[in-house]
């Protein structure tokens, strides 16, 4: 078995009327010394860089958001890219297997009967010189 442990009963203490009325007044002159103390230049300054620190500090965790955004974006785009890329060399691969001479040569025997001319069936034509149109 564990133990066990008894705690006596807390008591609650009274509130006290003059102890509260006590505080209440401390708050108040805190709260007025606070707000004379904001009237003076120097306290103003120091409030007023505490804005731009504020400012600043959020425009930090803004563009810090934004930086992630962007880069993830950019992450995207590459391997895209890299996807495309990869694409393009499969294609042209097909393009030169297709385009290869033997191939054609083959596919215009069997679908056409086109044969290569022997010599006898070739015939020059001389060229004519521009000169001699005249």
């Amino acid at each position: 078995m564990g133990a066990v442990a008894i705690e006596e009963p807390v008591k609650t203490a009274k509130l006290n009327k003059q102890k509260v009325r006590d505080g209440v007044a401390t708050a108040v002159r805190i709260s007025r010394q606070v707000f004379a103390a904001t009237r003076q230049g120097k306290v103003l300054v120091s409030l007023g860089l505490v804005a731009v620190l504020l400012a600043s500090s959020i425009g930090v965790v803004v563009s810090a958001h934004e930086n992630r955004e962007l880069f993830n974006t950019l992450s995207q785009l590459q391997s895209e890219r890299d996807r495309y890329q990869s694409e393009w060399s499969q294609l042209l691969l097909e393009q030169s297997a297709l385009s290869a001479h033997g191939r054609v040569e083959k596919l215009a025997a069997e679908r056409f009967s086109m044969v290569v001319p022997g010599r006898q069936d070739i015939v020059l034509v001389p060229l004519m010189s521009p000169v001699a149109n005249r």
